[in-house]
């Protein structure tokens, strides 16, 4: 982090195919990166809807030899530490990840691990401390409109013995391309639909109210924003308007490349150990802790919060409420899109209805006090801050 305030970097290197028959582009890209024995990681749910199927079909002539398909929901270094050694034997040139944050995340760590030639991924954590490795053709395929990962220099993977997810930064995680197609996403259920969407929307408020935020990263996060308002509600409702899923799928896009480069801060802190320590799913706990997250941080972002009352509601809204009041009336806009997409995707809404209990507290707040997320926040949290927070989610929204 530069100590000019004036100094940022972007970067935004991944191809992006999107849109009709986007799939069928897929054996090109890989023609390009001059690979012709790809590793296709998925998971068993995918496997088993067909959508694997699905891709295959697109590829045509196109055919893949090796398949892993054991991912699971939080992924951990057991598997990708396995799925590397499978990699080796088969000879494989490249990888193709369809799936969801999981499965991307998994595929960046064994990424990692093929182009820095490591068997340990654990010698690579660090932030930006990875250097150029050799290149492995790589190709991302979503499944889910959340995440953004397909375009984000971040992983995070489970450490199942410290109980923690760990962050990986860097460069080296991007993908050469991503491929953004409806088919991929008709079939998700509204729960994902929801869970997956908040996600997306929470990377985008975070990208634009964290104290590494820029210009450039703000028009993407804005834009974001704008997508997932005019398409989330109307994807829960028909599951199968390619448009509004298409969208989704770019507004994820677009705020994984906006907090890849700014960053996101607390919300994220806070989930990551609620993931860790109670298993949250990671949706999940940003849909949860958006609002109360928010309200701690608006001494310093209220500014920054109220220009995104037009893109949340609309410019009336903005224009009806007093500046003093903008800040604060964007979470109350915020609290009831949430409660909406809840409603239809039949979401939790508070800490303890995920599955947190009052003992598991301390934990999580310490966890989150040593997660990076934390150090880019605009406000400083203590132990006692989080801990607040979490008391506060526990009960829910009134």
């Amino acid at each position: 982090m530069s100590k000019n305030k004036n100094y940022f970097e972007f970067i935004n290197s991944v191809k992006i195919l999107a849109g009709t028959d986007a799939l069928e582009h897929i054996p090109h890209e890989f023609a390009y990166l001059n690979c012709k024995n790809p590793m296709l990681l998925t998971d068993e749910g995918l496997l088993k809807f067909g959508v694997v199927d699905k891709v295959k079909k697109a590829l045509g002539a196109f055919k893949i030899s090796t398949t892993y398909s054991k991912i699971p929901p939080d992924s951990g270094l057991d598997t990708v530490t396995e799925i590397a050694r499978i990699y080796r034997e088969r000879k494989c040139d490249g990888i193709l990840a369809i799936g969801g944050g999981s499965v991307i995340d998994t595929a960046k760590g064994v990424r990692l691990m093929i182009s820095q030639n490591c068997f340990d991924l654990l010698k690579l954590t660090g932030y930006e401390r990875i250097p150029k490795g050799r290149h492995v053709p790589f190709v991302v395929a979503p499944s889910t409109s959340g995440t953004g990962s397909e375009c984000t220099a971040v992983a995070v993977i489970r450490n199942d013995d410290k109980a923690v997810k760990m962050e990986f930064i860097s460069q080296e995680l991007l993908p050469d391309a991503a491929v953004l197609d409806a088919r991929l996403t008709l079939t998700l259920p509204p729960r994902i639909t929801a869970n997956t969407g908040l996600d997306a929307l929470c990377h985008a408020i975070e990208a634009y109210t964290c104290i590494q935020k820029n210009p450039l990263s703000d028009a993407y996060a804005i834009t974001a924003i704008r997508l997932i308002k005019d398409n989330l509600l109307i994807a829960l409702e028909d599951g199968k308007n390619d448009t509004a899923r298409l969208n989704l799928s770019i507004a994820s896009n677009l705020a994984g490349i906006a907090f890849s480069n700014s960053m996101v801060g607390l919300v994220h802190a806070i989930g990551h150990a609620c993931g860790g320590v109670a298993k949250v799913p990671h949706g999940n706990a940003m849909t949860i802790l958006m609002p109360y997250v928010f309200e701690f941080n608006l001494t310093k972002t209220g500014v920054d919060m109220s220009e995104l009352i037009p893109y949340l509601a609309d410019v009336n809204v903005y224009a009806g409420t007093p500046s003093q009041e903008r800040g604060s009336k964007f979470i109350a806009v915020l609290d009831k899109f949430i409660a909406s997409v809840c409603e239809l995707g039949g979401l939790p809404t508070s800490l303890s209805e995920a599955g947190v209990t009052e003992e598991q507290l301390d934990e999580i707040a310490e966890k989150a006090i040593n997660d990076g997320a934390s150090i880019v926040n605009p406000i400083s949290a203590t132990r006692a801050d989080i801990k607040n927070i979490l008391k506060r989610a526990m009960k829910g929204r009134d």
